[in-house]
């Protein structure tokens, strides 16, 4: 892929990511940015938070409860999501076997993965 201008925008938009800080999604991105740049298009945010996913920037951590959520955080780790408040939390244990194993049982080349558990936060689960 070729490389993209370090535009105003891109630097704001990466800028929101990091600072919100919460595996945010495309809109919460917009509404962080738009507070510093007003004249930026949601059309804008959501074209750069894909480029910026492509490259490796950001991650795409996938799409939960029709969002899709993007990570400043780009090594390798896994995420959890739950299902009463929605927020979405690192879990930066390893499973380094999980790869060996896939591939073991059917045989397949590996190139990368995702990883999310769902189920209740700390604060969510019944006491």
């Amino acid at each position: 892929m070729s490389t993209k201008r370090n535009t105003i925008q891109r630097q704001l938009i990466l800028d929101a990511v990091r600072e919100l800080n919460i595996h945010a999604t495309a809109e919460q991105v917009y509404a962080h940015v738009v507070g510093k740049h007003p004249s930026i298009s949601k059309a804008t945010v959501y074209r750069n938070l894909g480029q910026m996913a492509e490259s490796g920037e950001l991650l795409h951590i996938g799409d939960f409860c029709g969002s899709a959520h993007y990570d400043h955080n780009c090594h390798k780790h896994y995420h959890f999501l739950c299902e009463t408040c929605e927020r979405v939390f690192d879990v930066n244990d390893c499973f380094p076997d999980i790869c060996s194993h896939v591939k073991n049982l059917e045989g397949f080349e590996i190139t990368g993965h995702r990883l999310s558990f769902f189920g209740l936060c700390r604060e969510c689960k019944p006491r």
